[in-house]
């Protein structure tokens, strides 16, 4: 390759560039491209890009690629990228848009080359992962160690190299905001060598990661928040493109959008989300950042719809704001808090928002009011509050003058002495101050001095500068404690923070990705969460398992990790929200036959409002499977205490005994008796594998139930077992 990497592309490439600045018609843009390639193709030397090792691991294809024999009569465009990068995001939809108009056949083939900033992006699994969230179609390498980053001297996030059917290099784009610039290179870079007949049709082996995973209940969900009450969940799905509302227990009440990407207003079933994020509920209104539409939206649960308060559907440029919210463009929203303005009558009457894609923090206003070191603002106006747009870990005590470096989650301690914004900055791997009187951005943990240097990362416990994060997406404040939940995401942590003492320390999770419940915090494992918050009453911290699709339940007094939010499908429930329980759905219930044995539990004492988990695990007798056509199921009744029942799911398939049936159940807050009892059954049909009969067995746990004010915990855990034995 001659040398110099990319610097080689530039003396001709900028007389380019100035030339098109020049031009006026779409027809004079393309024929000084076309004599630009004319020129580069007719060099004495091609600059060219050096084979990758084979040894580099490859994802979405059947096995590794080779730029110089397979790609050879291809069009390339090289994308170098990291994942966690929100100027890499915002170049996805161009990449997406040129490989729907140009595909392999046409010569054209995109290959991401992932080259890490952090060290958890270096490995393989969590690339896998964001390629899933971000739906990447095209193969990806993973540079690990930036061979190729190196000898082309890149030199940053996002860069675009095009290279021709020979591998030679041809135009660099470097950063994001080029769409136009690069669907004109491509298309006539592929005119040109057509018209040579050196572009090749064949087909490259892609091979889907997405296309081997199996269905989930939830999809790399970003973000969880719970209502002042305690008794519903709000979780972004951001996989499938949904916000969820659950009860405590996992059982969904709403569905709103999903599960494919889209941007519309309505009802439930016709709104639609792109990749949301961030979501704050007051009352029965939730406002969500829906990240890749650049949109803030509103839930009304009782009208049951979705409006747009903010943004206009397309990625923002502007860093200053100040015009109503559904006129005003923003960009890649990724959390929202309430708060108040200091001049408003109102509580609540701020939306603050985590701009990552402008790395700032703005505010929609709710009601009219003043923001510190600011104007009166009429109610709508959605602006800037601090950060000057460059990417920055700076701190001033002017809030315009201070730099963020994509803030992608929030929280408020509103109260004395506090009174503040806490900021997760990821890529500073920083947790920062914003205060609610004065507007001052000051430091927490993390980062470094150097406002420059966003590449002081690490996973040390410690005071103020001296403790590191890594990536860090979400904040949570606990009011009971004074204590700040940071999800410090690339380290798959859970840490905390006093802000008195600035003081950071792990709370849960080894620091290893992983999925494990039931433990205590300092054997649990998580897998890059994203987002966190804690209830009213400070037991319970809820933890958006990003990686591992699942919401994870830690009780703050025991320090257990207790379980994994299941979440159950409102199909699945025979009653329904907030209605009494119906005779009718009891008695449609399967009947066990009396054979069936009734396994007496121990008596358990529960509160009012507290979640028990029922774990059934059957097994079946030696050389026997469950009938496919017949309904396995299990079901809950409560002969003489029906008022346990009231808006609970009374029964749900079994599909599988391999593996262990959750049936949760949650007490009403309000109990009628102190001593109750509940029955769990299961009903199976099941087949020997010998033979064509197929067997109806039946089981019934009874559980009795000692009511009683006193807080028992967060949930309880009862194991049903029962092995069935042949007759």
């Amino acid at each position: 390759m001659a040398a110099g990497g990319l610097a080689g592309l530039l003396p001709a490439q900028t007389q380019l560039e100035y030339a098109l600045l020049d031009a006026d018609t779409a027809q004079e843009k393309e024929n000084l491209v076309y004599q630009y390639l004319k020129k580069m193709d007719s060099r004495e030397r091609d600059l060219t890009v050096p084979e990758l090792g084979g040894d580099l691991q490859w994802l979405n294809t059947e096995g590794p690629i080779s730029l110089h024999k397979d790609l050879c009569g291809k069009v390339v465009v090289l994308d170098f990228f990291t994942y966690c990068c929100i100027n890499c995001l915002h170049l996805l939809p161009d990449l997406h848009a040129l490989e729907h108009q140009y595909s392999d056949k046409d010569g054209l083939v995109i290959v991401g080359v992932h080259s890490a900033k952090f060290p958890n992006e270096k490995v393989l699994d969590n690339i896998k992962s964001a390629i899933l969230r971000y739906n990447i179609v095209h193969p990806v390498v993973n540079d690990a160690d930036a061979t190729l980053w190196h000898e082309l001297e890149v030199s940053c996030w996002p860069t675009l190299v095009i290279l021709g059917p020979r591998g030679n290099m041809l135009f660099s784009l470097v950063g994001e905001g080029h769409r136009e610039k690069l669907f004109l290179f491509t298309s006539i870079t592929l005119k040109f060598y057509k018209e040579r007949g050196q572009i090749k049709d064949n087909s490259i082996g892609i091979k889907l990661y997405r296309d081997s995973l199996p269905p989930s209940p939830l999809l790399f969900p970003g973000k969880v928040t719970v209502d002042d009450p305690g008794e519903r969940l709000v979780i972004a799905d951001t996989g499938h493109h949904r916000i969820l509302v659950t009860r405590k227990n996992g059982q969904i009440l709403h569905t709103i959008g999903g599960p494919n990407s889209g941007r519309r207003d309505g009802g439930f079933s016709e709104a639609a989300f792109n990749s949301p994020q961030g979501i704050a509920i007051k009352n029965n209104v939730i406002y969500v950042a829906d990240t890749e539409n650049h949109l803030i939206r509103k839930i009304d649960l009782e009208l049951h719809t979705v409006t747009t308060v903010a943004g206009i559907g397309v990625q923002g440029v502007d860093k200053e704001g100040g015009a109503k919210g559904e006129q005003q463009p923003i960009s890649s929203p990724w959390d929202v808090i309430f708060g108040s303005s200091i001049s408003g009558t109102q509580e609540d009457g701020v939306l603050w928002i985590a701009m990552a894609g402008i790395h700032q923090i703005w505010a929609l206003m709710l009601e009219g009011g003043k923001l510190p070191k600011g104007s009166d603002l009429k109610k709508g106006v959605c602006l800037r509050f601090a950060g000057s747009g460059n990417e920055e870990n700076r701190n001033n005590a002017y809030p315009h003058k201070a730099g963020f470096a994509q803030p992608s989650g929030l929280s408020l301690a509103p109260e004395e002495p506090w009174s503040c914004l806490f900021v997760a900055d990821s890529e500073s791997s920083t947790v920062r101050t914003i205060s609610l009187k004065d507007g001052a951005v000051k430091h927490l943990v993390g980062g470094e001095r150097d406002p420059l240097n966003l590449f002081a990362f690490g996973d040390v416990d410690g005071a103020g500068i001296n403790a590191k994060l890594q990536h860090p997406l979400g904040v949570t404040w606990d009011k009971k404690r004074k204590l700040l939940y940071v999800a410090d995401s690339y380290n798959h942590k859970i840490k905390v923070v006093d802000p008195k003492m600035k003081n950071c320390a792990t709370l849960a999770g080894t620091g290893e990705a992983g999925s494990v419940v039931g433990s205590s915090f300092t054997q649990s494992a998580f897998n890059e969460p994203g987002g966190l918050c804690v209830e009213e009453s400070g037991r319970l911290l809820y933890v958006a398992d990003t990686n591992n699709h699942q919401i994870k339940v830690l009780d703050l007094e025991t320090k257990i990790l207790s379980m994994a939010l299941p979440i159950l499908k409102p199909e699945a429930c025979d009653v329904p929200d907030n209605l009494p329980v119906q005779k009718d759905k009891i008695t449609n219930l399967p009947r066990l036959p009396k054979s069936a044995p009734n396994v007496q539990l121990p008596s358990l004492t529960v509160a009012p409002g507290q979640t028990i988990q029922f774990l059934l695990k059957l097994t079946l007798p030696p050389d026997s499977k469950l009938n496919e056509e017949a309904p396995s199921a299990w079901f809950i009744t409560a002969e003489d205490n029906t008022w346990l029942l009231q808006g609970q799911c009374l029964t749900g398939e079994i599909k599988d005994v391999s593996c262990q049936t959750v049936i949760p159940f949650q007490l009403p807050g309000s109990c009628v008796s102190a001593e109750a009892s509940l029955a769990i059954k299961a009903c199976l049909y099941y087949c020997s594998k010998g033979s064509s009969a197929c067997m109806m067995a039946g089981v019934s746990f009874s559980q009795p139930l000692q009511v009683t004010g006193t807080d028992q915990g967060s949930s309880a855990q009862v194991e049903l077992i029962h092995t069935f034995i042949t007759n």
